[in-house]
């Protein structure tokens, strides 16, 4: 079975935690140490953010992560070697993120491929069309059993999310608001009542909601409306404050959650 499957099939009532950081920042050969170092302290899932020079649908932190990335060497090619080094130790599932143009520049079913060999489970590619993703992506990465996650914000239809829910497996990116990323104090009553509206819907996959969560109130607000939360720009500085120290990061993010 599919590691993200396996994760939200044997959860029980378990809220998830899944952390984004940019692979290449801010060191090149981290990635693998991060990783590592977050399965060892508990998070469930990771996103590996590939860099890309136009992140579209990130804010200033993660943008600069990637500028960061990208001048200390990161590629595609790089980051497959450095997954696959720490393969055999890591159980958790790992999903990359990152835009269409350097995956395609990379071959679509080598991109699978590699992310088979690497142990990458799932990729999230914000600018994916969908019906690029029907016609051209879905097929290849259903024969290499990776899973493409698709994202909803508060303006996405509720006919589409039922399309998106019957077309895709894994779980579904719930993007707390249609702004870029980047951290919130709070969720006001707009985002709550999306929230509950997309419960409402009793959806098929399970939902991990994104975007803005930095601190007990946001974390709370998440994890009380889906099967859990994922935490990037909050991260990616910490991260990069502490010069790459996973294990820093964490502990000051663990202290502002329960704050």
């Amino acid at each position: 079975m599919n590691k993200i499957n396996s994760l939200f099939a044997h959860r029980d009532d378990q809220k998830l935690l899944s952390l984004y950081f940019c692979a290449g920042a801010p060191t090149l050969h981290g990635t693998g140490d991060v990783i590592l170092t977050m399965q060892r302290r508990g998070i469930n899932m990771i996103e590996v953010g590939i860099p890309f020079s136009d992140p579209m649908a990130d804010g200033p932190v993660i943008q600069d992560a990637a500028t960061t990335a990208l001048k200390n060497g990161m590629t595609l090619k790089t980051l497959f070697a450095q997954l696959l080094a720490i393969k055999d130790q890591v159980q958790i599932p790992l999903v990359l993120m990152g835009y269409l143009n350097p995956i395609m520049q990379y071959g679509i079913e080598q991109f699978c491929q590699s992310c088979v060999e690497s142990g990458v489970s799932g990729v999230i590619i914000p600018d994916l069309p969908f019906k690029d993703y029907q016609e051209t992506v879905k097929p290849i990465a259903d024969k290499y059993d990776i899973r493409v996650i698709m994202l909803i914000t508060p303006e996405t239809s509720e006919e589409r999310i039922r399309f998106i829910d019957d077309n895709t497996d894994g779980f579904i990116y719930m993007v707390s608001s249609a702004a870029i990323t980047g951290a919130q104090k709070s969720f006001d009553e707009a985002k709550q009542e999306y929230f509950r509206r997309i419960n409402a819907m009793n959806l098929r996959n399970p939902r991990m909601i994104g975007f803005g969560i930095s601190n007990a109130q946001t974390l709370k607000a998440a994890q009380d409306n889906a099967a859990g939360a994922i935490i990037g720009s909050k991260f990616v500085t910490l991260l990069s404050e502490e010069n790459g120290n996973a294990d820093k990061a964490l502990d000051r993010l663990f202290e502002a959650l329960n704050s």
